[in-house]
């Protein structure tokens, strides 16, 4: 199969009817952040209150390196990385895909952050931002991209492509939780938040 026709087959799926995505549990602003140790591309492990004892935190999820609106959302982050760093903020990016993948995805795109394994979505569960695809969909993903060799599961769950700053003391200071994985959060808006937060 050429490059071409994969890429037309995932733009393919990414074109299919979205699904009901429930975010009305989704952790919100002035929320306790909830703490997590999740294992990052090389397997070590990375705990949100150790990175929460240096400074600010931005944590975001991303569904996939297959995910063309998660690669350009992964690049539009590492560009503002140095000015994340400025205003004392830490990124972390969180997918279910195991680590060889998330691997292949920090390294294609140079990423100078971390990206960490959220295995079974068990941490997007607790921030409420985990969804399950439809038989249909769920079928379509697994003939195109076998989701369930990427993720270690074949729950056919995936994560919102969320994202939150958290301060020092855990408060979530802001939140972006958007059904819709065609959108992200925007960044200055983030810039914005840790200004506040100084």
């Amino acid at each position: 199969m050429s490059v071409k026709k994969i890429f037309l087959g995932i733009f393919f799926l990414l074109s299919v009817a979205s699904q009901a995505q429930d975010v009305s549990k989704a952790l919100k602003v002035g929320d306790k952040a909830i703490n997590f140790t999740l294992k990052n591309a090389k397997g070590e492990d990375v705990t949100l209150y150790s990175l929460l004892e240096k400074g600010n935190v931005i944590i975001t999820w991303y569904r996939g390196g297959w995910c063309p609106y998660c690669n350009v959302a992964l690049n539009q982050l590492q560009e503002k990385l140095l000015e994340f760093k400025s205003l004392n903020a830490s990124l972390v990016a969180l997918t279910p895909e195991l680590p060889d993948h998330s691997l292949s995805t920090q390294e294609k795109n140079n990423l100078e952050f971390e990206v960490l394994t959220d295995l079974n979505n068990e941490v997007a569960r607790l921030y409420g931002v985990v969804f399950k695809l439809d038989d249909k969909t769920a079928s379509r993903y697994e003939q195109a991209l076998h989701l369930s060799v990427r993720n270690g599961t074949d729950s056919s769950e995936l994560p919102v492509p969320a994202t939150y700053v958290i301060d020092k003391k855990g408060n979530i200071r802001y939140a972006y939780v958007n059904p819709d994985y065609k959108e992200r959060a925007n960044l200055e808006v983030i810039i914005q938040e840790l200004r506040k937060i100084r």
